[in-house]
């Protein structure tokens, strides 16, 4: 409970930069999740070639951690309502650093992808106990201006990941290559579990009773790792039985977790909410555009890598103009456009995607890998602007026919989407570029982008199935 002052006072001074500090805390966690979520964008093809992991571990580098996070964020929020957020926040932190100075100091792939694993398992603990937090402490100013500091804080960790990777690679830093990427977290995360152990609140106001289902989270993790696991290893090492019966165990697992959603006291998601069409269509879209988005994104740096033949440094600025026009385009919709416009930004944004694939597909088709970065910087911008209309519009929208008592579930399932289309894009598209690469990469790479543009131009008639208009206020 937040204790009220007079203003001016010593008390609400030293109230206000709590408050401040207790933000700055939760934006840096949030950071982390998003450098961690990007770096290997850019240092996958590197790593791969330093532990001789091939292409498997290219595909899963990514896929692991966002896997890991998209299972798991909603339980996490969940426990941080049972046992308090401040307990669940240190854990989180705790772990996800120890999980970053496995990766950093991994000698193979298989424990490198455990390591990503784990990372994504314990940033799923941390990350929901953040908002929460800032809700039960933070007075209404507060708040507003603390949710107005989340948009250039992450935009600017979107851009910065990737970056980041880039020039720490080039910079071979004590010789260590692609590690430091993961080790810088060791310092940001015992700053962050120091401070953290200092100014949050303590847990007195837990409430034991929340049911968590863990059997439902159990029944979706090995629905997706069975898929998952079944389209890498059979596009890597070719269809025999064990990929097909993996995937099979996935569909079998997801059947019985729609059970469990239907018959659960507690289930993840309101029953009320897959009865919505306008929620269900939204989360569909959601996942189409998100998976396609991501996916396009590994591709095009591994391109740029092994098909251009640049650098990590280089190609990490020269996805920036994707990375601009994505951060650009999300501030414009969530700036008023999305309730101005509704569901007609989401098919714009879209659209627009739509025209940037294609003008990269003829750059490709006409000049094969004999492209310079320039020739692409500005179809790059044009996809990064459709990304960003599309991504940051599509929950907002779908909430639109959501219940006040139904916000919260709706929203925490569209994190959860969030993170597994990343993990099905990634793996899916870095299957089939690989696959089309036998051929030439700048033909893996106009596979890559047909596929993407089929399935968006796919989704674009569900839009229409979604509310025509987001909430008044789409930030609650």
């Amino acid at each position: 409970m937040t204790t009220l002052t007079k203003p001016g006072t010593a008390t609400a001074r030293s109230s206000g930069r709590r408050m401040w500090a207790i933000l700055a805390l939760v934006l840096l966690a949030d950071a982390l999740d998003v450098i961690d979520s990007t770096v290997t964008n850019i240092a996958a093809p590197t790593i791969a070639g330093d532990l001789d992991g091939g292409v498997g571990l290219i595909k899963w580098l990514g896929t692991a951690y966002m896997l890991a996070m998209g299972v798991l964020l909603v339980v996490g929020g969940r426990l941080g309502d049972k046992f308090g957020q401040r307990r669940l926040f240190l854990i989180g932190m705790g772990g996800f650093t120890v999980a970053s100075a496995v990766a950093g100091f991994a000698p193979d792939p298989a424990l490198l992808i455990v390591a990503r694993v784990a990372q994504g398992a314990f940033g799923a603990l941390l990350i929901p106990q953040g908002m929460a937090t800032m809700t039960k402490a933070f007075d209404r100013d507060m708040l507003a201006k603390a949710f107005g500091m989340f948009g250039p804080v992450l935009a600017l960790s979107s851009v910065g990941g990737p970056i980041l990777a880039g020039f720490l690679i080039s910079a071979d830093v004590f010789g260590l290559s692609w590690r430091p990427i993961f080790l810088i977290n060791i310092i940001l995360g015992v700053v962050g579990m120091i401070i953290a152990g200092r100014i949050l609140p303590r847990d007195d106001d837990a409430d034991r009773s929340t049911v968590v289902d863990g059997r439902a989270s159990g029944l979706l993790a090995v629905t997706m790792i069975g898929v998952l696991y079944g389209l890498i290893e059979g596009s890597t090492n070719g269809w025999s039985a064990v990929p097909v019966a993996s995937i099979t165990i996935g569909v079998l697992f997801f059947a019985a977790f729609a059970h469990r959603q239907r018959t659960a006291t507690h289930p993840l998601i309101k029953p009320s909410l897959l009865k919505n069409r306008g929620f269900t269509s939204g989360l569909l879209v959601c996942l189409v555009a998100v998976a396609a988005g991501t996916g396009l994104l590994f591709v095009l740096s591994l391109f740029l890598q092994e098909g251009l033949h640049v650098g990590a440094r280089d190609a990490s600025l020269g996805l920036l103009p994707i990375t601009v026009g994505l951060v650009v385009a999300g501030f414009a919709a969530m700036g008023g456009l999305v309730v101005k416009l509704g569901r007609t930004l989401v098919f714009i944004g879209l659209a627009v995607d739509l025209v940037g694939c294609g003008w990269v597909l003829a750059f490709v088709a006409d000049a094969g890998t004999n492209i310079s970065l320039w020739t692409l910087a500005p179809a790059f911008i044009v996809i990064g602007v459709g990304i960003g209309l599309s991504f940051a519009t599509i929950p907002v929208v779908a909430l639109g026919d959501a219940k006040p008592d139904e916000a919260g579930s709706a929203s925490g399932s569209f994190s959860s989407i969030q993170q597994l289309a990343s993990a099905i894009g990634s793996a899916a598209l870095t299957s089939i570029f690989f696959q089309a690469a036998s051929s030439g990469l700048d033909h893996a790479m106009t596979v890559s982008l047909v596929v993407v543009l089929a399935v968006t131009a796919l989704s674009i008639p569900v839009v229409a199935l979604m509310p025509r208009k987001a909430p008044q206020e789409p930030g609650n």
